[in-house]
């Protein structure tokens, strides 16, 4: 393989790689501190619904980074030979950010589902 293209693909990993990195350390949860206050303090229903609202778009981020990242997984299956001895390490980091993904992803989608009751349970209570 010629200098130059190994160079590009080195490059082009080390890109990857901390994007990806990046990328778990802004949502790493879907949770931070102004959304843990924001729960706690919940009372009305509509705050619930909002709560809810923002847990199922996290969900919908964690599941579109997942499957970002089974598309590079395929990618580095398909084409391994492109990777040299790395291809290895990359499947294994990207099925790991998979899994963690969609495990963030079914968590918000459980404090969306927890919040929608909580809301028609607050609504019920008003009546």
């Amino acid at each position: 393989m010629p200098v130059k293209i190994k160079t590009f693909l080195s490059a082009l990993f080390a890109i990857g790689w901390l994007t990806a990195c990046a990328q778990m350390s802004s949502h790493e949860a879907g949770r931070n501190t102004n959304i843990i206050k924001a729960e706690q303090d919940a009372r009305t229903p509509d705050e619930h619904v909002a709560l809810a609202r923002h847990f199922e778009e996290a969900a919908k981020e964690m599941q579109l980074k997942a499957n970002e990242q089974k598309k590079l997984l395929k990618r580095y299956e398909e084409k391994h030979y492109l990777y040299d001895r790395q291809p290895h390490e990359l499947e294994a980091h990207t099925q790991a950010l998979i899994l963690k993904y969609e495990k963030t992803a079914k968590a918000c989608a459980e404090a969306a589902a927890a919040h929608r009751k909580m809301a028609s349970e607050a609504a019920e209570l008003k009546k």
